[in-house]
């Protein structure tokens, strides 16, 4: 039997809807796979799929896997979806036919005998890892207008789980956090909900401009910093593992004076 590859776009949307695609094809699971983005090299008697994100078929699938798995491994199945190695696709969907045509269900996430099972909790504790870093080192900075703002760079799509952690803790304020490795933009307007927005490539952040004393409070923050140091016991190497300098870029205090 050919081989069907569903070429999906990489985003939560982009898989669901072809994991709803590859049920509606009714032909099994074995010979049927997800795909994220295009291939170098196409494989010979290979039937390749182009699938467009559908915002129904996606609630759908949502729904359906809310209902029959439970929260626990429907987040668990959103946070691997959001990492950033390309064979998410189709673990995430070998993972869903484990639980629901094989028979896992809600203990589909025990099942680590599966090797897709295996990778999709592999990726979502990667992105759940990162996020809580990200929770612990982001840093915000106060614009001209008075909004909050922040940027990071993270290997995976951590917004949409941070996002809900800061509207919760700075429910008064308007603030933006801004993935730069996706020109993505998390919005929370004042007691308001959040959102997401694409910047699109026409987002520079060398044109934002502080408030008055934010530039004085960076230069606050950054000898502060040096002065709690101890210098007889500072430790470059325990200190990268504690805090990665992918992190320490986007971290105030590291910045140099």
């Amino acid at each position: 039997m050919e081989e069907k590859y569903l070429v999906c776009e990489d985003s939560l949307e982009g898989i669901f809807t072809g994991i709803y695609e590859a049920y509606a094809l009714r032909e099994g699971h074995e010979h049927v796979h997800i795909q994220i983005g295009e291939e170098d090299n196409y494989r010979l008697f290979a039937v390749y799929l182009h699938i467009l994100p559908d915002a129904v078929k996606t609630a759908k699938v949502a729904r359906t896997l809310l209902e029959r798995l439970g929260e626990s491994v429907y987040h668990g199945l959103c946070r691997a979806a959001a990492s950033c190695y390309p064979d998410k696709g189709e673990a995430v969907y070998k993972a869903v036919v484990d639980a629901l045509s094989a028979g896992s269900g809600r203990r589909v996430m025990e099942n680590l005998r599966n090797p897709y099972v295996h990778r999709t909790f592999e990726l979502a504790r990667y992105t759940a890892n990162e996020a809580h870093y990200e929770k612990e080192f982001i840093r915000f900075q106060e614009l001209e207008q008075g909004i909050l703002f922040s940027r990071i760079g993270p290997r995976n799509n951590v917004i949409p789980f941070i996002m809900p952690h800061f509207a919760d803790r700075l429910c008064p304020e308007n603030f933006m956090i801004y993935d730069e490795n996706r020109e993505l933009f998390g919005v929370h307007p004042a007691k308001e909900e959040w959102y997401l927005v694409s910047a699109q490539g026409d987002f520079v952040p060398e044109r934002l401009k502080w408030s008055v004393r934010e530039e004085e409070y960076q230069e606050l923050f950054k000898v502060f910093h040096e002065t709690i140091g101890i210098k007889e016991r500072k430790n470059e190497r325990l200190q990268r593992q504690m805090c990665a300098y992918r992190y320490q870029d986007y971290m105030v205090e590291f910045h140099k004076k």
